[in-house]
Parts: structure tokens; C-alpha cells; sequence
């Protein structure tokens, strides 16, 4: 696997990375972090102390919010040094502005938790971690080196020559490990996954919401389109019978012919059903699954108790995973009898289906595994308990805020 950081090339290959350029790298790392870290002290303390002692006379606060906003120079410097030890882009989450011009860019900056985080992360980075680069860098090179050129010459000398001999080979380690701790905690202030994984799940939650409008659309032009025609068909299929009259030919083709076009406008009924059912538009998730569990061949105990209705995407989730369970239950489960029950805790659904069938079911099935991305995508857990012999659980717990 190709190392993407130091510490994953540290971990991985611990011989062969003493080849690679990464304790190189490395110690670029820490070279120019005491470099960086001494010029930000002195810099932002001479602000510092310029801005309070000019402050009496206005100038001050201007300089002062200079000293602020350095926290954001530091950070992007920062992030630029981290590409040494950690391939992956450090992008920068700073709201935008909600208005144009300095004055909003300014308030909204302000008003910015990363803008507060930057700085904070500064003067940790000015006082304790650049110090903290220094003293490893001593302790793994200036050190052995010392020993290392101890005098030959006085007999006492040579223990120190042997143990600078032993620690040089640990140099690269040593400097490559701190490196890669100071680079994680970099990332973790200055450039949290979290937002990333935060705009992730937005994306995944605006993709299942789209898909769940297209399934209401199908579902709308199945009812209002294809099975009001074949209705309608099937009305002057049976007038057309009257006409033909009782026991004639025609009269028992087109009673096929009616027979048939009823079944199939029964099979368009359930499967507009499948793709979305109305009385999950119209009624509501309880609603819906007393309809779904009403056409299930298995005998199932509802036990619903839902004070408020829930968002579109959660009931829309809870009604597949409920229709999931059952079709499961029925068709691989041998069940005799099923339950279903939902409440509504604080701002969180609570949804678990009970069959009494042979369990063994597989979490990662296609239909369970369909399951747990699509309740994953809102922000929900799936949890399955089916040991074989049964009983079979699917305990869901979705967030409705």
C-alpha cells in the first residue's frame, strides 16, 4: 500500500523506510517549524506589545486585530508545511462572507470558530511546539553527533562514542515519529476531516432525497397515468361485454380479455405500492406500515406510537426498512409471526422488527446491506441480531431533527 503519511511509512515498512525520502522529509518538517515557529514568536509578540501599548490611542485595536487575523497566515503556512509528512490536502473551511465587501468579510472571519482555532493553535505553536521540534532534533541529532566526536583521545571518552554509535541509527525513527505527531495534531485543529466527512453526508443526504422524489413521481404518473387508463380500459372492456352478450364467443374472449387487464391493473397497483406508497404522502409513516403489514402474509403485531410526524427521509427510510424486514421474514425466514414497533424518543426514531423465523441472516446481503446505506445516509444506525435458529431483530434508531 503506498504510504499516504510518515507514520503510515513508519508503520509499514519499518526497514524499507529507512531507503525512502520520508526521514527526510521529516526532517524538513521540523527544521522549518523551528524556523517558523521562532519567527511567529517574534513577530506576534512584538505585535502584541505594540498594539497594547498603542492602544490608549486607537491605532492599537487596528494593531491588535492584525495580531488576530496572523493566526490565519500562520495556519496557511502551516498547511502548506504539512503536504511534507501528509500527501493528503489540508483544505481550509472558513465560512464565507454574507455580504460583499472588508467590513462583512471581516465580521463573518470574526464571528468564524476556525478563525478562533487558528489562533489558538499559534500561540500553542509559538511557545511549546516549536521548542518541542528543537529539543528532538537535539536529542536525536546534535546529540549522537556530540557523543560521536568525543575525544579519542581520553580514555574515559569511548563509552560516550558507543552510545552515540547506537543512537544515530534511531535518529530517523525518532524524528520521523514526533513529525508525525505534530502533524496529526496540525490536522486536527487547522484541517479536520470532519467537515469533509460533514459535506460528504450532506451530498449522500441530498442523493437519497433526490432519489426519494423521483420514486413519489413515479409513483404519481403510475396512478394518475398508466392505471387510470387501464381503469378506464377495463370499464368499456365491460361494456362491451353487455353488448356482446352472455355465452356468445366474443362475450367469453372479452371476459378473458377483462380478467386479465384486472390482474394486471391489480400488479400496477402493488408495484406502484413498491416504488412509493401514497399513504406515506398522504397519511403518514403510520399510516403506511398498517397498510404494509395488512398485505403481509405473515400475521404482524403493529405497535406504533408517534406523537409528531417525521421528516420525508426518515419515514420514507423506517417504511423500506420495515418492508425490507418482512420480505425477509417471509421469504428466507420461515417466520410464523412478525412485529413491528416504532416510538419516537426525544428527537430520535426508534424502529425494531421481531420475527420468530430460523434467523441467519446475513448483514451483508444485498438487501441489508441496501438497508444499512440508505438509514446510514440519514445519519441512522442498523443493528442486526439473527443467530441461527432465531429469533430475528433489526433494530433501527434514526435522528429526526
Amino acid at each position: 500500500m503506498h504510504a499516504r503519511t510518515a507514520w503510515q511509512a513508519l508503520a509499514h515498512h519499518p526497514l524499507a523506510f529507512l531507503a525512502t525520502l520520508w526521514p527526510w522529509r521529516a526532517l524538513a518538517y521540523l527544521l522549518s517549524g523551528v524556523g517558523v515557529g521562532a519567527l511567529t514568536l517574534v513577530v506576534l509578540v512584538a505585535g502584541l506589545l505594540t498594539g497594547l501599548v498603542l492602544l490608549p490611542l486607537g491605532v492599537g485595536a487596528v494593531v491588535l486585530l492584525a495580531v488576530v487575523l496572523g493566526g490565519g497566515v500562520v495556519a496557511r503556512v502551516e498547511r502548506w508545511r504539512l503536504r511534507l509528512v501528509d500527501l493528503d490536502p489540508a483544505a481550509t473551511y472558513h465560512r464565507a462572507p454574507d455580504a460583499p465587501g472588508a467590513r462583512a468579510w471581516l465580521r463573518t472571519r470574526l464571528r468564524d470558530r476556525l478563525t478562533w482555532r487558528e489562533l489558538g493553535f499559534t500561540a500553542v505553536s509559538m511557545t511549546a511546539l516549536w521548542w518541542m521540534d528543537l529539543l528532538v532534533l537535539a536529542f536525536a541529532l546534535a546529540l549522537p553527533v556530540l557523543c560521536v566526536t568525543a575525544p579519542l583521545d581520553d580514555p574515559g571518552a569511548w563509552p560516550w562514542v558507543v552510545i552515540g554509535l547506537a543512537l544515530l541509527p534511531a535518529a530517523p525513527y525518532t524524528v520521523t515519529g514526533w513529525a508525525g505527531a505534530r502533524a496529526a495534531l496540525t490536522r486536527l485543529v487547522l484541517a479536520p476531516r470532519d467537515a469533509e466527512l460533514t459535506e460528504v453526508r450532506a451530498s449522500r443526504a441530498r442523493l437519497v432525497g433526490a432519489f426519494d422524489a423521483e420514486r413519489r413521481r413515479i409513483e404519481r404518473d403510475l396512478h394518475d397515468g398508466a392505471q387510470q387508463r387501464l381503469v378506464s380500459v377495463n370499464v368499456m372492456l365491460g361494456l362491451a361485454r353487455l353488448d356482446a352478450g352472455p355465452g356468445t364467443p366474443l362475450g367469453r374472449r372479452l371476459d378473458l380479455i377483462q380478467g386479465e387487464l384486472t390482474t394486471a391493473v391489480g400488479e400496477l397497483r402493488e408495484l406502484s405500492r413498491g416504488v412509493h406508497p401514497r399513504a406515506l404522502t398522504d397519511q403518514g409513516l403510520a399510516a403506511a406500515l398498517t397498510n404494509l403489514t395488512a398485505r403481509s402474509p405473515l400475521p404482524v403485531t403493529v405497535d406504533i406510537a408517534l406523537p409528531a410526524p417525521l421528516p420525508a427521509s426518515v419515514a420514507s427510510t423506517a417504511y423500506f426498512v420495515v418492508a425490507e424486514a418482512l420480505a425477509n421474514a417471509t421469504k428466507h425466514g420461515g417466520a410464523g409471526r412478525a412485529e413491528v414497533r416504532a416510538r419516537l424518543r426525544t428527537d430520535t426514531l426508534v424502529l425494531t422488527v421481531h420475527d420468530d423465523g430460523s434467523g441467519g441472516a446475513d448483514p451483508a446481503g444485498r438487501g441489508l446491506t441496501g438497508l444499512a446505506d440508505r438509514v446510514a445516509a440519514a445519519d441512522g444506525i442498523l443493528r442486526l441480531s439473527s443467530p441461527s435458529g432465531g429469533p430475528t431483530l433489526l433494530h433501527v434508531e434514526m435522528p429526526c431533527h
